[in-house]
């Protein structure tokens, strides 16, 4: 009886073992996916060709797809100006992390207001300190040129 619970212990083990392994291979698999699709983009710019003004095309595609054939859609020209306008387009593979643009977006207007805030506090500090500055000065050379009047006449 005491080999047979072992043998059942043993076997449930395996299949414990064997599910966590399969539900990490299934997680990474998932994870990889959502970044195929979020994280990484073709990116095209094209300038205005002929009656076309110039656009931007997104898609999310492999780096080995990343051209103007493959990216934009619909094609805003035909038959042989194809050619012409997939020249003049500039296509770059982009990878992003979302996760990171998305836990940092929140904050980044509120370091950007205080920069700001803080930057302006230190203007306004300088210009106050110029200001006291310059009226010592005047106050200076209004005492000069009183005791020099003074003195002449």
């Amino acid at each position: 009886m005491a080999t047979l619970w072992g043998g059942l212990l043993r076997l449930g083990s395996l299949l414990s073992l064997s599910c966590l392994a399969l539900s990490v291979l299934l997680l990474a698999q998932l994870s990889d996916a959502a970044k195929n699709f979020e994280d990484v983009r073709c990116k095209c710019i094209c300038p205005p060709y002929k009656e076309n003004s110039g656009h931007i095309y997104n898609k999310n595609i492999s780096q080995k797809d990343c051209d103007c054939l493959h990216v934009v859609e619909p094609m805003p020209v035909r038959g042989p100006d194809v050619e012409a306008y997939c020249l003049r387009c500039e296509c770059k593979y982009e990878e992003r992390s979302s996760v990171t643009i998305k836990d940092h977006q929140p904050f980044a207007n509120a370091h950007d207001v205080l920069a700001r805030s803080r930057s302006r506090a230190n203007v306004l500090n300088k210009v106050e300190y110029a200001q006291q500055r310059w009226k010592l000065q005047v106050q200076e050379q209004r005492k000069s040129v009183f005791d020099r009047h003074v003195v002449l006449s």
